[in-house]
């Protein structure tokens, strides 16, 4: 049985973790005036295969679900296609699936209801007429230059941008409002899009929405956030257990350091934050590393602040971490690789969103014999290909008979 939250738990709960929120009263006045449950959408363009760095919104999804809002997953399958055609459309109603998929089993796998939990692609509804209309309304008065720097940071970036990456962040802003929500989730990448969002929506008679934005988690790479396109930085939901540990075995882990180190970071954003969820406690946290004897037996720490201490003062090195990381996610993904196993569906949405290039062998040129110029039945034009062209050609035009020239080449061929 839930228990019911006041209000000022639920925004507690809403708000945890957050980097920032933007309109935190549009959130309170509804808990605490309208006293129903907040309706957030959180989007995602279903483009690279989702890594663990979706459990970082995953857990922020938990924390609504739990809080009693009303959550919806806009899977952009058309801000895929926009953004420099990153999702082919032909593959990419595939690719919405397979993040349906993905996002339940992360929820389920551990222990959050999905009761309150629903799915929209984007193309079911930003193809319409009224839709349309506001995306014209709102390309009035957002310049070009604003909207470029919205996207910055979501967009792909190019030389030669293509009008399509103007296009999203307004569609991100439109869907606000087209999907009834109280407020947008998303990182804090996206912030310049939210406030693109708050400050002209108002201008289409269309009101203000709150804006709650999670922290940037390092990737396994030195620093960057964990992104889809580059497989060194980012471990797939569905990895195989012994190509995380190499993964893990090889990411950047400076000893002591504490800033822009991945491991540490998804220790802090992703492994307690799912203990708390689980425990129902604040501060729940366990990670058991499998530690041989001969270098001092396992070693098991009950609080994220002990072990960022011990990283820090080189009591806990970078290769004791990564066994225990390594085998944290492992356990992690387990519950939803027995569920992609067991599923043909969820199979079916990866092999044909996903689908496997087969590389293209070119065919080798078989390179002629050199037969000299005296086999027999040669003509008297035949050559040797060991000539440069140049030198014969240039041999030719100063002999005037085809002896004098085959024997003129033989003697090239000889120095």
């Amino acid at each position: 049985m839930s228990v019911q939250l006041s209000p000022q738990e639920q925004f507690n709960l809403i708000t945890k973790g957050l980097q920032e929120v933007l309109n935190a009263q549009i959130i309170k006045d509804v808990l605490e005036k309208e006293q129903r449950p907040l309706k957030i959408y959180w989007g995602t363009a279903p483009t690279g295969k989702p890594h663990c760095g979706y459990f970082v919104p995953m857990i922020k999804l938990a924390h609504f679900l739990k809080a009693g809002c009303e959550v919806t997953v806009l899977v952009a399958d058309l801000h895929a296609f926009l953004d420099n055609m990153k999702a082919p459309l032909e593959v990419v109603q595939y690719r919405s699936k397979y993040y349906e998929f993905i996002v339940k089993s992360i929820l389920k796998s551990i222990g959050v209801p999905i009761d309150k939990l629903h799915f929209i692609v984007g193309s079911s509804y930003q193809r319409g007429g009224d839709y349309i209309m506001d995306l014209f309304k709102l390309s009035n008065v957002v310049s070009q230059n604003d909207a470029k720097r919205a996207g910055a940071d979501v967009v792909k970036q190019v030389a030669n941008p293509l009008l399509s990456g103007l296009i999203y962040p307004l569609m991100q802003a439109i869907d606000e409002e087209h999907l009834g929500v109280d407020a947008q989730f998303g990182g804090i990448d996206q912030r310049k899009i939210f406030v693109l969002a708050e400050e002209n929506l108002p201008s289409l008679g269309y009101k203000k929405r709150g804006h709650l934005m999670n922290p940037m988690v390092p990737g396994l790479g030195q620093g960057g956030k964990m992104s889809a396109s580059d497989p060194n930085s980012k471990i797939d939901i569905i990895e195989d257990p012994k190509i995380v540990k190499k993964k893990i075995n090889s990411a950047y882990c400076a000893p002591g350091e504490l800033k822009d180190n991945g491991l540490i970071a998804f220790t802090e954003f992703v492994i307690q934050p799912i203990d708390e969820l689980k425990t129902g406690k604040d501060g729940s946290f366990s990670l058991y590393i499998d530690r041989p004897e001969k270098f001092g037996g396992p070693i098991k720490y009950d609080s994220i602040e002990s072990l960022k201490k011990d990283y820090e003062e080189g009591k806990l090195s970078p290769p004791d971490l990564k066994t225990g990381v390594a085998d944290k996610i492992n356990e992690l993904l387990k519950p939803i690789r027995e569920e992609f196993e067991n599923n043909k569906e969820f199979q079916e949405a990866q092999a044909k969103g996903y689908p496997i290039a087969t590389p293209k062998q070119e065919k080798k040129v078989k390179k002629p014999k050199n037969k000299g110029s005296k086999y027999p039945g040669a003509s008297a034009s035949s050559t040797t290909t060991d000539v440069d062209p140049k030198t014969e050609s240039d041999i030719a035009a100063t002999v005037s008979s085809v002896e004098e020239a085959t024997s003129k080449l033989d003697e090239v061929k000889l120095e």
